[in-house]
């Protein structure tokens, strides 16, 4: 690129290639889940993100009300 800047990819991932999969064989009747179930692993990075985003938010809070706490005293 112009500005100096690089992308590498790292392929499909361990998620994507499981929702390749699933896709595949709802597609050929093996399985009969629901479409919820079988789309299920393309959510995983999201929701990996969504649950270490509760958790920093919560860990913050904590930290804030101790502080608080602390400089109150």
């Amino acid at each position: 690129m112009a500005d100096g800047i690089t992308v590498k990819s790292q392929g499909i991932g361990f998620f994507g290639l499981l929702g390749i999969v699933f896709i595949v064989l709802k597609l050929c009747k093996v399985i009969t889940w629901n479409w919820w179930f079988v789309l299920m692993p393309l959510y995983g990075p999201l929701v990996a993100l969504a649950i270490f985003i509760v958790t920093m938010i919560v860990f913050l809070g904590i930290a804030m009300v101790q502080h608080h706490r602390e400089r109150n005293r």
